[in-house]
């Protein structure tokens, strides 16, 4: 966390990432960083115009994390590798990742990121209309898959009575034969059917 002192633009977004993540997205505020720094919010002014300028900010931070895989390894690799370290980069900031999740991708590093995994998909040989589209299916499955993952199914609300075991055998088979497979420790197994699953089709496409 960072600590009182000279304010700097990395200390700032770096306690803001942990605040983020120990206290939520929606009560984020300038208010309470201030107060985890140590200093008064129209300090952090001086660095960010606005609430909206800092998240920004922190989204370039947290893509610029991302490795990004060397450009001569084989295509599939390339873009299964993307795909699990975008996997965990919500699993490491599930709150702010429910902002990165839903936001455009047009700042500078979000476009450069972007332009990167677009380009992974050009260069595994697809025109730029079936690299545009699988791209975004890749974007539908991973995006989804990550917020099921942190902040979803398993996080969400539940019904107040739900139907025991017993009633679930003798009226909902299917729900019942499914249930080892929605356990936590499955999470990794389905994440992997998935991705084969849409690099079969990269393949395939390939071969057309």
């Amino acid at each position: 966390m960072a600590t009182k002192g000279r304010l700097t633009r990395e200390g700032i977004e770096l306690a803001a990432l942990e605040l983020i993540e120990a206290e939520g997205l929606e009560g984020f505020s300038f208010r309470g960083l201030s107060k985890r720094l140590g200093c008064e919010p129209m300090s952090l002014y001086h660095h960010y115009p606005s609430k909206a300028a800092l998240m920004d900010a922190l989204l370039d931070r947290v893509i610029g994390e991302l490795p990004a895989p060397p450009p001569p390894a084989p295509w599939r690799e390339r873009l299964s590798r993307m795909a699990y370290d975008f996997r965990a980069m919500a699993w490491q900031r599930p709150a702010f990742f429910q902002f990165l999740a839903l936001h455009r991708m047009n700042t500078p590093g979000g476009l450069r990121w972007l332009d990167g995994a677009l380009g992974a998909f050009r260069e595994a040989g697809l025109d730029d209309e079936t690299a545009a589209r699988m791209f975004r299916a890749f974007g539908y499955y991973i995006t989804g898959a990550a917020l099921d993952e942190t902040s979803g199914y398993a996080r969400g609300p539940s019904a107040v009575n739900p139907p025991d075991v017993a009633e679930i055998a003798r009226t909902y088979p299917s729900v019942l034969a499914a249930a080892p497979w929605f356990a936590a420790d499955q999470i990794d197994g389905t994440f992997k059917l998935g991705l084969d699953l849409l690099l079969d089709g990269v393949a395939a496409r390939l071969k057309e």
